[in-house]
């Protein structure tokens, strides 16, 4: 008796927890959608572009009105 609980208790909390831990996995995979491919050639050291997307793109977005406010 682990814990102080009948095996069959604990048998069905392990199981419990062990779904719960492989659904919210599977809902953080489907929310953030990670790119799980792996290359045929791995990237020189330098390489690698780990940047946020829309991140670039608001900046890119605020460079230019910042520079039309600036010329105008």
């Amino acid at each position: 008796m682990p814990a102080g609980v009948s095996w069959a208790r604990y048998i069905r909390m392990l199981g419990a927890s062990v779904l719960a831990m492989f659904a919210g996995a599977q809902a953080v995979h489907q929310y953030y959608l990670p790119d799980l491919s792996i290359p045929d050639v791995p990237p020189k050291p330098g390489e690698l572009r780990t940047e946020l997307q829309g991140y670039k793109v608001r900046e890119e977005a605020l460079k230019k009105v910042k520079s039309e406010q600036d010329t105008g």
